[in-house]
C-alpha cells in the first residue's frame, strides 16, 4: 500500500519467513534478501521456502528476492535483520551501499559476537546510526505459530514513537497483534536473555527435573533478567509485560522453541557440537550466554542462571553437578 515505505527482511530462516508473511498482509512488495541462491530460485518457482515454514505460501508478485544485500538494502527504506547473530557481521561486511539515510528494525534475539554488543548498539557503535533510526522487533511470537495464523503478540520499540508505529502496522493482522515502546535497550535484552534461560530450562528437562522445578525456574529468571537489564540501562519498565515475561515464557516452555531443544539435548549428554549437528538451526543463546556472561563481569549482576549455562556450555563442566548446585540458589 502506498500510504508504507518500502521494506525490506534481510534474513532467509524462519523468523525472516514469518515476518515477510505478516508483510504480505499488508505490503504491495517486500524487499527480500535471502543468502541461498537455491532458497530464492525455489520461491520464484514453487512459492515457499524450501528450508523453513515450507507450508507458508507466498505471492511472488510482492516479492522484490535477492540475493545480493546492496541490491535489497537500496530498494529499502526500512531494513528488519532477521540474520542470526553469529552470521550478522559477515553479512554486513558485503555491504558497500550505505545504511546513512535507513531505519533500521532488529528481529534478532542475540548478541554480536565480535563485539559483544546487542544489534542495535552494533548498529549505534559501528554504523553510526542514531538511535531514533534503531528499533526492536519482539514477541512472544514463535514463527510456527505465525506460520499457523494462530494468534500473537509483537512488541515494536524505537525512540521514534512514529517509525515504531509504521513497522507496528506493517506487522498487524486479524492474527498478530502490536504495540509500541521506547524500551529499545530492555527488549532487546530481554530478546537475548530468554534464550539463556530457555537452555536452561531445556537442560533441566534433559536431567529430568520436573514441572514444580520448571516453575521456580522461570520465577527466578524473570527476576534475574531484571537485575542484568538494570546495570545495562536502568529505566522505568514493567518486567512483567510480554515483552520481557511473555516471551521469556513461551521460548522457556514452547515444543516450538529451539533454545529449549538445545537444552533438553546438552541435559541428556550431547555435546554442544552434536546438538548443533542434529538440530541444523542456530540456538541465539549458545552464543548469547558468553557474551552475556562477560559483560555480567563487568556489571555485577546477580546472575546464578547466567553463570550455571555458561559453565556447562563453555567450561564444559558437567551438567548434572552445576544444576544441583543452582537449585540450591534458586527461591
Amino acid at each position: 500500500m502506498s500510504d508504507f515505505p518500502k521494506i525490506a527482511v534481510l534474513g532467509g530462516g524462519s523468523w525472516a519467513t514469518a515476518i515477510v508473511k505478516m508483510l504480505s498482509e499488508n505490503l504491495d512488495e517486500i524487499g527480500w534478501y535471502m543468502r541461498s541462491v537455491y532458497a530464492k530460485e525455489h520461491l520464484i518457482n514453487e512459492q515457499h521456502n524450501p528450508n523453513y515454514l515450507s507450508a507458508v505460501e507466498f505471492n511472488t508478485d510482492k516479492l522484490k528476492l535477492s540475493n545480493d544485500i546492496n541490491e535489497i538494502v537500496a530498494y529499502a527504506d526500512y531494513l528488519i535483520f532477521a540474520i542470526p547473530s553469529a552470521f550478522l557481521n559477515a553479512e554486513l561486511e558485503k555491504l558497500t551501499e550505505s545504511l546513512d539515510d535507513k531505519i533500521i528494525f532488529s528481529a534478532i534475539k542475540g548478541i554480536v559476537p565480535e563485539t559483544s554488543k546487542i544489534v542495535g548498539e552494533h548498529f549505534h557503535d559501528i554504523y553510526n546510526i542514531p538511535f531514533e533510526n534503531i528499533g526492536v522487533i519482539t514477541g512472544p511470537c514463535h514463527a510456527e505459530e505465525v506460520a499457523l495464523e494462530r494468534l500473537s503478540y509483537l512488541t515494536i520499540a524505537c525512540d521514534d514513537e512514529k517509525k515504531a508505529k509504521i513497522i507496528a502496522n506493517a506487522l498487524a493482522s486479524k492474527y498478530i497483534k502490536t504495540k509500541v515502546t521506547e524500551d529499545i535497550i530492555g527488549t532487546e535484552y530481554a530478546a537475548v536473555l530468554k534464550n539463556i534461560y530457555a537452555i536452561a530450562a531445556g537442560i533441566a528437562h534433559g536431567l529430568g527435573y520436573g514441572d514444580n522445578f520448571q516453575s521456580v525456574l522461570m520465577s527466578n529468571a524473570i527476576r534475574e533478567m531484571s537485575r542484568f537489564i538494570k546495570k545495562v540501562h536502568k529505566m522505568k519498565r514493567n518486567i512483567n509485560n510480554s515483552a520481557y515475561l511473555g516471551d521469556l515464557l513461551v521460548t522457556g516452555y514452547s515444543v516450538f522453541s529451539r533454545n529449549r531443544l538445545f537444552g533438553n539435548m546438552i541435559g541428556k549428554g550431547y555435546t554442544v557440537k552434536s546438538a548443533q549437528m542434529e538440530m541444523n538451526m542456530i540456538a541465539e543463546g549458545y552464543y548469547a550466554v558468553k557474551s552475556a556472561y562477560k559483560l555480567n563481569q563487568k556489571n555485577g549482576a546477580d546472575t546464578p542462571i547466567i553463570d550455571a549455562v555458561n559453565a556447562i556450555l563453555y567450561q564444559h563442566k558437567e551438567p548434572k553437578k552445576v544444576f544441583k548446585k543452582l537449585s540450591q540458589k534458586l527461591d
